[in-house]
């Protein structure tokens, strides 16, 4: 039943993609998030739906009057940049055989991703990628609330098999960076029924990160709990609020949590603490040595050996479980500039646009969606200090959305008859005729 569930609704995706290529990237975000045919045990289990869906919404996509300019803005210009840098890093990577492997799947991570600026230039269309993000996750993230408190807490969540949420650590931050969008999503529904139901959703995300039992989701959660309090302008509650939450959590979580978490001050006894450390130090000697850092898949044990004094194979050959050391044993100091670059920007449109809108009710929407959004940005960028998820899709996916953010909420010339369709591509498309006749016909 999964397998003819999972295959019905891809073809119906398939169908309404024929008419508007953008619903093509809803579904390959689906499929990119949920892995759904990944939960199945027949026959859709190795269909190839993200060949199809991609190669559909290409061709659809390229003979549709939708809009294709990027934004004109200096970070798709960086996260160009990026991407043509870790190109050139693969060409000279240490390991090229399971590099280039890897290199085809960070770009179809990124292609999807650059696409949807041509196409999400709409209230609408924003509102509906944001739905298939917080059900994709939120299907295993609720699931695996409930299970968690019932179990109380003593067995770790999974997320999607074969993704990049498949460990219970990567899953909790991915939960954390999208509890805010459904913080947003709860505030644009009218039914107060809903907003109950994805209250409970949101309780039972955060359940689900405890349970977890992740450092990175923990740090993750600590670091939105002191923003939270540092931007609030009514401290005292705010403060009662996190006593007594944190009360509640400390008689549910079981000893195991505790002791998983006071491995963070004694690092120095933990071995997956000190092959991380390994893995870091081993990744900054990699950097120093070679401008385009090693390349992609660089953690072998023939290349620890090259660049870490004193390792020895008896030591496990650790992936940098960071961030910051993944980007900067693989691409170097300059691949690492440029991602941190990436992120100063997108959180710095996070401001910008909440100031830009403001003082206008029309806008307002935009201004709140990127307040969540810099909360989401700010889990990622606390918890995937401990992880190695550079590549999130998830990430770049609300990297591009704060760059439409920014785009639509930057006050611009207005061109009668033409300034409606480019910020709302679902207009319908007038005909050469009519355009020339609004244009001549302009009152001013």
């Amino acid at each position: 039943m999964r397998d003819i569930a999972v295959t019905l609704l891809f073809a119906l995706g398939c169908f309404y993609t024929l008419k508007r290529p953008y619903v093509g990237i809803l579904v390959w975000s689906w499929l990119g998030f949920m892995n759904p045919h990944r939960l199945c045990y027949g026959f859709a289990y190795t269909l190839p739906f993200s060949y199809i869906i991609a190669l559909l919404t290409v061709v659809v996509y390229a003979i549709s009057n939708e809009p294709k300019a990027l934004p004109k803005d200096k970070l798709v210009v960086l996260i160009i940049v990026f991407l043509l840098w870790m190109s050139v890093s693969t060409i000279f990577a240490m390991n090229p055989v399971d590099a280039n492997e890897y290199y085809i799947r960070v770009l179809k991570i990124f292609f999807p991703v650059l696409l949807s600026m041509t196409l999400f230039k709409s209230r609408e269309r924003i509102h509906q990628l944001l739905w298939v993000i917080i059900v994709s996750i939120g299907f295993f993230g609720v699931k695996g609330g409930i299970f968690t408190v019932l179990s109380g807490g003593s067995f770790h969540v999974f997320g999607p098999p074969e993704s990049f949420l498949e460990e219970n650590n990567a899953l909790a931050v991915a939960e954390l960076m999208v509890i805010p969008l459904m913080v947003y999503m709860r505030g644009q529904l009218e039914q107060h029924w809903q907003k109950q139901l994805m209250l409970f959703c949101i309780v039972a995300m955060a359940f689900s990160a405890l349970g977890s039992q992740s450092r990175g989701a923990f740090l993750a959660m600590s670091g939105l709990g002191g923003y939270f309090w540092l931007q609030s302008k009514r401290k005292v509650p705010v403060t009662l609020a996190l006593i007594i939450l944190v009360s509640v959590l400390y008689q549910f979580l079981p000893e195991s949590w505790y002791q998983r978490m006071d491995t963070i001050k004694t690092y120095d006894q933990d071995e997956s603490a000190q092959g991380r450390i390994r893995a870091w130090t081993f990744a900054y000697h990699v950097a120093n040595d070679r401008l385009f850092g090693g390349g992609y898949q660089l953690w072998a044990r023939v290349i620890y050996r090259q660049y870490l004094p004193g390792y020895t194979d008896e030591m496990p050959a650790y992936v940098a479980h960071s961030i910051y050391f993944h980007v900067l044993g693989e691409h170097g100091w300059i691949g690492l500039l440029l991602f941190l670059t990436i992120f100063f920007l997108a959180w710095r449109y996070c401001s910008q646009v909440a100031k830009l809108t403001k003082n206008n009710p029309e806008k307002k929407w935009q201004g709140d969606l990127a307040t969540m959004i810099k909360l989401s940005l700010l889990s990622y960028l606390t918890g995937g200090a401990f992880l190695s998820l550079s590549y999130l899709d998830l990430t770049w996916q609300l990297v591009a959305i704060i760059i439409l953010l920014k785009e639509m909420a930057t006050p611009i010339t207005k061109v009668p008859g033409l300034i409606d369709r480019k910020l709302n591509p679902d207009l319908e498309i007038q005909t050469k005729k009519e355009k020339q006749r609004r244009l001549w016909h302009n009152p001013e």
